[in-house]
């Protein structure tokens, strides 16, 4: 229970690092009526117009008329490994505890981005959402996020009579299942070009390139040089059949990858799906068969039909996240 007042609020900066923007932000407050925190000073920059992590910092802290907050918490789109960051579409690396002792930081946390999403989940605003399937969430159980992007992340939000934790991992290569024919079929033309057909190999940006390149051939179609952009402008316009067939494809089934990760992570207290992709796609989504091949779960097909899941359209993610992760465990 929070029993933070404004005034005991130590303001936090955050940030979400990526491989196009570096965004920056304070938190200086929690309102725990509404359960959102206040987010300000939110500036963006180029990350190609820095040659580290700590050059953009000290540009955001040169910038605000506000003073320089004790405690951090970074989302990063990279790996963490032992203390070190290595974002390598930037070239930018830095140690944890190096970064912390430069900025004079009391509290530094760096997470990467599906962790701030996992944060962030007990943190959103139902209205600015959409929900995808209903369900009954249980508030005391596992949250489980993930989404097609760059790549497909996901996280999961542990939550147990003794407090919260942020479960990371490699879900977008695990192994894509195959449900019905069709997913059979273009599972085998999928490995005619690739050894390890994985989640990632369908639900991503790439993905939808070489799902569109399967469909064709399961078709008899000859598959045009298309990308995912073009991909959906003809699907959206009506004026290829493969490319619609394509989005419909994948609509349907993610829905049963987003069912695993729930039997998975144990996620009765709902799924959240985001990610570049499916916000761009909501209507398509909504009139596919995703909630049937998300609950179809055989014997657990109970377990999962009581589980909301929401496609996640608000704004700042990752600040949320960022904040709630230090919040959570100075509160804990």
């Amino acid at each position: 229970m929070n029993t933070q007042t404004t005034t005991e609020f130590a303001p936090i900066l955050v940030a979400d690092i990526g491989g196009t923007n570096a965004r920056f932000a304070l938190i200086t407050d929690f309102n725990a009526q509404t359960n959102q925190f206040v987010i300000e000073h939110n500036l963006t920059f180029p990350s190609a117009d820095f040659g580290s992590l700590e050059s953009a910092i000290n540009q955001y802290f040169s910038q605000i008329s506000f003073p320089k907050p004790s405690r951090a918490c970074l989302a990063v789109a990279g790996p963490i490994k032992a203390g070190q960051v290595h974002l390598t579409n930037l070239g930018w690396h830095f140690n944890v505890a190096d970064l912390k002792a430069e900025f004079s930081f009391e509290q530094l946390e760096v997470i990467n981005d599906f962790a701030a999403f996992a944060y962030a989940a007990p943190y959103l605003d139902d209205s600015q959402n959409m929900a995808v399937k209903a369900g009954q969430a249980d508030e005391n159980a596992n949250i489980a996020v993930m989404g097609p992007g760059t790549g497909f992340g996901a996280a999961c939000l542990v939550r147990t009579s003794q407090g919260s934790a942020v479960l990371s991992c490699e879900a977008g290569h695990i192994s894509l299942a195959a449900v019905t024919e069709l997913d059979r079929l273009l599972i085998t033309e999928l490995k005619k070009q690739l050894n390890h057909v994985s989640v990632e190999t369908v639900f991503s940006g790439p993905g939808i390139a070489h799902l569109y390149r399967a469909m064709a051939a399961v078709k008899g179609v000859e598959a045009k040089n298309l990308d995912a952009a073009q991909i959906s402008e003809l699907a959206t316009t009506g004026q290829c059949e493969v490319c619609d067939a394509t989005l419909n494809q994948f609509c349907d089934w993610i829905g049963s990858v987003a069912g695993d990760l729930a039997l998975t992570f144990g996620a009765l207290g709902g799924v959240f799906i985001g990610g570049g992709i499916l916000p761009r796609m909501q209507q398509r989504l909504l009139s596919s068969r995703f909630v049937e091949r998300f609950a179809d779960k055989g014997i657990m097909s109970q377990y999962t039909s009581q589980i909301p899941v929401t496609l996640v359209t608000q704004d700042n993610i990752p600040f949320i996240g960022a904040a709630a992760c230090l919040h959570v465990n100075s509160n804990a």
